[in-house]
């Protein structure tokens, strides 16, 4: 693609970064063959192809974004099928990030998408403000259809999700390897995985201890930055990220690290992306640092090795999130994990697509969100499975919502199969 942004715009690091992946998009379209969005809605400027384009006249211009193409921007989910399928490697996270810092700078939304954006970001990446706001939900819930606003309904809907209880495995602290110490690793707990299942940290503590990892829960830590990234908010989420990169380097600095794992895929995706994200900052050399050595939590479990197990006589259908198989590239290890683990592994028609939770977009577009989960819900359920597991938290309310068969994360299977307890949501369901 041909560009013309001025030598003045091109000494911004962010402009020069995007005429970069502009110059790599060959116009081919493979992109609108698996983008969730053009599927449901049929519109070209609703592909990464013509997002492409909106995207560019507004960067070259350097004129405030328009309602036009702010909409086409606030539709595409982030799912990054697109810069799997693209044979020319364009960086389309890179550039989408940038579009919406750019949106967020130039262009005033409406009062009350101000307000729910203001409210998401002071929200979600804050477990305790989350569960407060989940009990209020909960409240208002029965009123729900009263709500003109389908965003609203949508925040109201989620409230019936449960909430569990605090559980104290995420303060800050340092659990010791169970038998002798092979690994040393931090784990990334998450802000709003922790108001809504507590059983994932839980079991992946408990199975990484069994495999000699001393696992370490970093005082300073928090929300990875994704939610705000993905707004555009540039300087909350380098904030969230700085702090994470200095908890971290603090863990390493006493006691040395093997690894940072991530146990929700939404949130790997961005710090696997410190390093870019901080460039030429303070930071940069440590943010480096911390995304070489952050890994999925199968990713680490297959590096190091997973006991094999009986069959379970147990049908997982196994639901490979948008930021794990796209973001991240990982694609066979919990798959590989969860057949090795003893269990029958499943896979629904066109894996590839979204579910539409997408971080907060199903709560920002909640129409095609819904949509997107209906299709994924039934081509799971056409698998006819006794269980689903997915490595995302979104991605399991998100489906939670849809269906009957139970839910869990991916690494509550593996913990279970190599000692661990019965996941919670098969308690009451018929596990063998």
């Amino acid at each position: 693609m041909q560009t013309s942004f001025t030598p003045e715009q091109l000494a911004d690091p962010g402009l020069a970064r995007a005429n970069e992946i502009l110059r790599a998009c060959v116009h081919c379209g493979f992109c609108t063959a698996t983008c969730p969005s053009y599927q449901v809605l049929g519109d070209e400027l609703d592909s990464p192809r013509g997002r492409i384009y909106l995207i560019k006249e507004m960067l070259e211009s350097g004129r405030p974004a328009d309602a036009r193409t702010v909409k086409h921007i606030d539709r595409c989910l982030s799912c990054l099928a697109c810069m799997t399928t693209c044979p020319s490697g364009v960086h389309y996270m890179h550039l989408i990030d940038q579009a919406r810092a750019y949106v967020e700078a130039s262009y005033r939304r409406p009062w009350l998408d101000r307000l729910l954006r203001w409210v998401l970001a002071r929200v979600v990446p804050h477990p305790m403000r989350f569960r407060l706001a989940m009990g209020a939900a909960k409240l208002a819930r029965p009123f729900r259809r009263l709500v003109p606003d389908a965003r609203l309904r949508a925040m109201l809907e989620m409230a019936a999700v449960p909430i569990p209880p605090v559980s104290r495995n995420d303060d800050a602290q340092v659990f010791a390897a169970i038998g002798a110490r092979r690994f040393r690793v931090a784990l990334l707990t998450g802000c709003a995985q922790r108001a809504l299942n507590t059983d994932i940290n839980d079991a992946t503590i408990r199975l990484l201890r069994r495999l000699g990892c001393e696992v370490v829960i970093a005082r300073g830590m928090g929300c990875c930055g994704a939610l705000t990234h993905h707004m555009g908010r540039v300087a909350e989420s380098h904030a969230q990220a700085a702090a994470n990169i200095r908890a971290w380097g603090a863990a390493k600095a006493t006691g040395g690290l093997d690894a940072v794992i991530i146990n929700a895929s939404g949130c790997g995706t961005t710090v696997k992306d410190y390093g870019h994200m901080l460039a030429g900052g303070a930071l940069a050399a440590e943010a480096v640092e911390i995304s070489a050595l952050t890994l999925d939590v199968t990713e680490f479990l297959e590096r190091i090795g997973l006991p094999a197990g009986a069959p379970k006589g147990l049908r997982v259908a196994y639901h490979a999130a948008c930021s794990l198989q796209h973001g991240q590239q990982v694609k066979t290890a919990p798959k590989a994990l969860l057949k090795q683990a003893g269990f029958e592994v499943v896979e629904p028609e066109d894996a590839h697509l979204c579910c539409g939770s997408a971080g907060t977009y199903n709560l920002l577009q909640p129409a095609i969100a819904a949509e997107l989960g209906r299709r994924k819900v039934a081509t799971l359920e056409a698998r006819q499975p006794q269980v689903i597991a997915a490595g995302n938290i979104g991605c399991m309310v998100q489906i939670g919502g849809g269906t009957g068969v139970p839910v869990v994360h991916t690494v509550e299977l593996l913990d279970w199969a190599t000692g661990g307890p019965v996941p919670r949501a098969l308690a009451g369901a018929d596990a063998p």
